[in-house]
């Protein structure tokens, strides 16, 4: 009668993994289950965030198209009209606030562009005296608010004779830290050598940022350049306190001019003119979604 070996039973039996999977287990030591209930209610919890984003935006589109008696009678067969609209662009001048927008958002992208793209790359690439310490002070401009700079700003602006201008509304914000520090991150990601052999073949450090790393880093700008514009274009204190007229005012100062009790509350032209100036946004945004995220998150691998 043969036996077999406690050895060789070990031996023949299958393994215990392969037999029984084990649970994934968390950094305590207990088992991880799945659960249905907090998933549903992370998506529940989602929907209803999602929800009160947009209720506003839905009642500025309903109150926008409908008469004035509808702007809080949710009526479905309400009649549609666009009269809102143009009682509100002939109300106030949205036509030079536009403008005047416009011009402030490329004058400040173009600035920074230009600016934190030479900062970003002396600190990723160079080596000079006091390098680390002017780095920390760009580091800490990160964590003022730029509010607090306000009482300073108009000073400045004062003394350089150029208040009431739309230079006066860009010119604090031309130099950004985020912007230096974001491309720098992403500079110091570009390999040595293709540094080392933009320099054999003999361009000099101007040829290498523009044919080596500024190509490279072409998401990165694309998503410095979608915030920037985002936040200038939506910017109200600052244009509020430093602009006095029609010729310099952005279409944020012009809608709060334009809203002012002084003028009657008419929350149907309210809503129409609300619409105009950040309609350009929502229209870019919806129709270059794709390329907004794709951008983000190639800068955001980085």
């Amino acid at each position: 009668m043969s036996t077999v070996l406690p050895d060789a039973r070990d031996a023949l039996a299958p393994p215990r993994d392969v037999r029984r999977p084990r649970r994934p287990a968390t950094a305590s030591g207990l088992v991880h289950e799945p659960n249905a209930f907090t998933h549903v209610l992370e998506i529940t919890g989602a929907w209803l965030l999602g929800i009160l984003w947009i209720l506003p935006l839905v009642y500025a589109f309903w109150t926008a198209f409908h008469p004035p008696a509808y702007s809080t009678n949710f009526t479905p067969t309400a009649p549609l009209t666009l009269a809102n609209f143009v009682k509100a662009w002939q109300a106030a001048p949205f036509a030079r606030y536009f403008v005047n927008t416009v011009w402030l958002v490329t004058m400040v992208l173009a600035a920074q562009l230009v600016l934190v793209t030479l900062a970003a790359y002396a600190f990723a690439r160079f080596r000079f005296p006091g390098r680390d310490v002017m780095f920390a002070l760009v580091l800490v401009q990160l964590m003022i608010m730029p509010d607090v700079l306000i009482v300073e700003n108009y000073r400045t602006m004062t003394l350089l004779g150029i208040k009431d201008t739309i230079l006066s509304i860009g010119l604090p914000y031309m130099a950004s830290a985020f912007g230096i520090f974001l491309l720098r991150q992403t500079f110091k990601t570009v390999p040595r050598e293709l540094d080392e052999a933009a320099r054999v073949e003999g361009c000099s450090p101007l040829q290498t940022l523009w044919k080596v790393y500024v190509p490279l880093a072409k998401p990165t700008y694309i998503a410095y350049a979608l915030v920037s514009i985002s936040y200038h274009w939506n910017n109200f204190l600052w244009p509020l306190i430093i602009t006095n007229s029609v010729e310099s005012r952005p279409v944020t100062v012009g809608l709060q001019v334009f809203s002012a009790t002084d003028q009657g509350i008419d929350w149907s032209i309210i809503s129409a003119a609300t619409l105009m100036t950040t309609g350009p946004l929502l229209i870019a945004f919806l129709l270059f979604q794709r390329q907004f995220v794709q951008s983000f998150m190639r800068a955001g691998i980085r």
